[in-house]
């Protein structure tokens, strides 16, 4: 249904012309954009890039599959997508490092980055991944990083007994510091490549709660959009201090990210819009259980893409 409303080295992202003279070749405010202090120095990085995956275009819109190619490998098909590389990344040192994962578009790189927040599976679920390059084939760069340290929740486990104590686990200082800790870097790339206001967030479940909090600790001086998908645990008295244009996509069925939050946080953040979708329960954008939800989950990444370019690419 419509919506009711609607490596071995460094890595690094393709690097744009030089600025004109006199003019500021990154948009973040001055205390976003410099590094803490020794933040250049602690970054490392645990593996050479992954194989290259091309991504073919099934029948209808935007349909991606992931068909793994020799490092090189090139098909002219008019059909195939962007060529996707991947890299895995360790972001700081010792006790304050984070794992994580870059990937970029190959051919057609937009210059735009995406820091992507998951949900309590992780960054290594299938979900995510298959999520991620998708995003990446539409010309981006795509940041995920581990927010829970190794030890996401399993759906093995049993719910009752155990999810609150493993959220308990997630210190939350511990993990707003690992999604800045990865702004920082996405900063310093887009610094070092002289792209300007390129960078949104984008987070599921879990990691659109934290989205929220991100985007309220920014306060515009980083991203110039968000795309939260069924966030939970949202606090919507954050809205006010979000300044850039979130598109909150949630269901009216779905008891972990309740309609009157959603409708909250778009009245109150600044060019916020909410996308509801009838009869859709949590997770259907990324996990859809059935036809009539990969239909709703295909309106919905069309939504995020439309919204990720004009706010970013425009």
């Amino acid at each position: 249904m419509a919506p009711a409303a609607a490596a071995a080295a460094r890595p690094s992202l393709p690097r744009a012309p030089s600025p004109p003279r006199g003019r500021l070749a990154v948009g973040c405010s001055p205390r976003c954009a410099t590094p803490a202090a020794g933040c250049a120095r602690v970054l490392r990085f645990s593996s050479a890039a992954q194989p290259v995956l091309l991504r073919r275009c099934q029948q209808g819109p935007h349909r991606c599959s992931q068909t793994e190619v020799a490092a090189g490998a090139v098909d002219d098909d008019d059909e195939a997508c962007e060529l996707v590389s991947g890299t895995d990344l360790v972001i700081g040192e010792g006790d304050d490092s984070v794992r994580a994962y870059l990937l970029k578009a190959v051919k057609n790189n937009n210059g735009a980055g995406i820091l992507l927040l998951s949900d309590v599976f992780g960054f290594e679920d299938s979900a995510t991944r298959d999520f991620a390059y998708r995003v990446a084939c539409n010309g981006y760069n795509v940041l995920v990083p581990d927010l829970f340290r190794g030890n996401p929740w399993r759906a093995s486990l049993p719910f009752d007994d155990g999810f609150e104590r493993w959220l308990a686990g997630q210190a939350p200082r511990r993990v707003s510091g690992d999604i800045d800790a990865c702004t920082r870097w996405l900063v310093d790339e887009f610094t070092a490549a002289g792209v300007s206001r390129k960078l949104a967030a984008v987070g599921f479940c879990y990691g659109g709660g934290r989205l929220v909090e991100t985007l309220a600790r920014d306060a515009g001086g980083c991203f110039s959009a968000g795309v939260c998908f069924y966030g939970s645990r949202m606090d919507a008295s954050l809205g006010d201090r979000i300044a850039a244009p979130v598109l909150f996509v949630c269901g009216d069925g779905d008891p972990l990210c309740p309609v009157e939050t959603v409708r909250e946080l778009e009245r109150r953040a600044r060019g916020a819009r909410a996308a509801v979708y009838a009869g859709r329960g949590h997770g259907f954008a990324h996990r859809p259980q059935s036809l009539e939800e990969d239909g709703d989950a295909e309106d919905a990444f069309d939504a995020m893409r439309g919204w990720l370019h004009d706010h970013l690419l425009a």
